[in-house]
């Protein structure tokens, strides 16, 4: 039977097209429809704009990616080329789901028109998925309301599009948005001067709107043509008698770690809840995994010990990374077992992240430590062996071959019988990328944070020490004496040793710099263009 077929001989249709806003930037604004549209897509068409980061992270990772960028000859492709491109796909994908990526909304100076015509012409069955538009995003985002009791209208404009009426808008109570390119605003600005607008209208111009990279400048209109030059796409003109109120609103920018490049030495999965934490003080973080998890060199333990699992031989299993969890979960799925083989067990995870882990899977843990989240604070929570109350003394724990036995030996004071087996390994993993290296010793990293020990052994080991400059953070003492033993100054430890805290002690710890910068009367840099411009000062000398 042929794929694009039914069973009966009839042909499948096209698949279904989902045009889906990505929002403006912010991958958090992205809106639970997309989110969805993206888990079910067979293919996804995406332009020069929308992140790949947003389809890497939502997408099944067999969704076939189409580039609506650019055509062969490298030129950018026209609205009807890309209509064409949407239908081509969706034909050849009958039957499945086709999701059409649009920056911002898709209605929004986007061409959805165009390419959603184009489908209902070719029979293609097709929805929108609105995205959050920059046109109010952008301006939240700069700390700038686009109503006010001053204001009696609100307009968004896009210069490039001919045939605008700009006496129009020359009312100084107007609000005015401009969406397009720097040479897109600098036309916009000429026609609202020449159209009348006040000269002394304050313009507030942002570039790279709702990310890490956002910054705004406000000027005023009579000069607002010369300063959008060079700016960043995209850009985002905003004018009218509430640009002052950033001066007051500005929550964005503000941010502690606004701004800042931190390198996580971690792999992808664990590093995930990193991220979103940075994001929310401001910060980028990017991942140079340090590390490979590989399965044990032999699964003969691990084998004996899922037997044992079954036939209840275990009054606890022990969990004390996601990388165990994740081990236990791939073994069990490959002989043919699920989370019901645990049932009877007590289970007892490290911290949040690996309790998190469990749930996924479906287990509730039932001892998660309330303080520390180590071996240490897993001990301190853990009941002692009761002959009364637990009919087996035994305690099985999935682990790396690394791990230490601090807490195989506070359970044995407790006295339980304790069977730790290695789950998988962890080796060094490749050196990064030749540019990154050089990012990590040259000192383009804002900070580092170093989670374990051997995060810390491992970067210097495959990339080198981070440059004097760069922040560095750790969880706790003994990473923290690692990092000194391997020459680095600690300017962060997190009074508690789990990922939450250790970001907020590092945002905490950018209040700080932002405070001492204001005392001083000083404009606050990031700690890497605090490195750039000593470098400067030392080449003119």
């Amino acid at each position: 039977m042929s794929p694009t077929t039914t069973p009966t001989g009839r042909k499948r249709p096209a698949a279904r097209v989902a045009f889906v806003g990505t929002g403006p930037g912010d991958p958090r604004l992205l809106t639970l429809a997309a989110v969805e549209a993206l888990a079910a897509a067979d293919a996804i068409v995406t332009d020069q704009l929308t992140a790949l980061d947003v389809v890497r992270s939502h997408a099944c990772p067999d969704a076939e990616i189409v580039d609506a960028s650019h055509g062969t000859p490298g030129q950018a492709l026209t609205h009807a080329s890309r209509a064409k491109l949407v239908v081509a796909t969706a034909k050849a994908h009958p039957g499945g789901l086709v999701v059409r990526l649009m920056d911002g909304d898709p209605a929004t100076f986007n061409g959805l028109a165009e390419e959603a015509i184009a489908c209902q012409k070719a029979g293609i069955a097709f929805e929108i998925v609105p995205g959050v538009t920059a046109a109010t995003a952008v301006p939240a985002y700069a700390g700038i309301p686009l109503t006010g009791a001053a204001v009696t209208g609100v307009h968004v404009l896009a210069p490039g599009q001919s045939g605008i009426e700009w006496a129009a808008y020359a009312d100084p109570a107007t609000t005015v948005v401009l969406l397009g390119t720097a040479p897109d605003l600098e036309t916009g600005a000429q026609a609202l001067l020449a159209a009348g607008r006040d000269p002394k209208t304050l313009v507030a111009l942002t570039e790279h709107g709702t990310t890490t990279r956002q910054r705004t400048q406000v000027c005023e209109l009579r000069v607002a043509a010369r300063t959008v030059a060079g700016l960043g796409f995209p850009t985002l003109a905003i004018l009218g008698p509430t640009v002052p109120m950033r001066e007051h609103l500005s929550w964005f920018e503000s941010k502690p770690l606004f701004g800042w490049r931190v390198l996580i030495p971690r792999t992808m999965d664990q590093a995930q809840p990193v991220l979103g934490l940075l994001a929310g003080h401001g910060a980028h973080g990017e991942i140079v995994p340090t590390i490979s998890v590989e399965p044990p060199r032999t699964r003969h333990q691990m084998d004996k010990a899922i037997r044992g699992l079954v036939t209840g031989s275990y009054e606890w299993i022990g969990f004390t990374s996601v990388n165990a969890v994740k081990a236990v979960r791939e073994l069990f799925e490959e002989i043919g077992l699920d989370a019901r083989a645990l049932a009877g067990l007590k289970v007892a995870a490290v911290g949040g992240v690996t309790a998190e882990a469990l749930r996924a899977w479906g287990i509730r843990p039932d001892l998660v430590p309330s303080g520390e989240a180590s071996a240490r604070g897993l001990v301190a929570e853990w009941p002692e062996y009761d002959a009364d109350l637990d009919p087996i003394n035994k305690v099985f724990l999935p682990r790396a071959d690394i791990a230490t036995d601090t807490l195989v030996a506070g359970l044995e004071d407790l006295g339980w019988s304790v069977e730790a087996v290695t789950a998988y390994r962890t080796v060094r993993a490749a050196p990064p990328k030749p540019e990154v290296r050089e990012s990590i010793k040259g000192g383009d990293f804002d900070a580092v944070v170093f989670t374990s020990s051997s995060t810390v052994r491992n970067l210097v080991g495959i990339a080198g020490k981070p440059h004097a400059s760069t922040i560095v953070a750790c969880i706790g003492p003994a990473t923290a004496k690692t990092a000194e033993d391997h020459g680095l100054r600690v300017d962060v430890l997190a009074p508690e040793a789990s990922v939450p805290v250790l970001i907020e002690a590092l945002a905490d710890f950018g209040r700080g710099r932002a405070a001492a910068a204001l005392e001083a009367g000083e404009v606050l840099r990031r700690p890497s263009e605090k490195r750039r411009s000593t470098a400067r000062r030392r080449a003119r000398s």
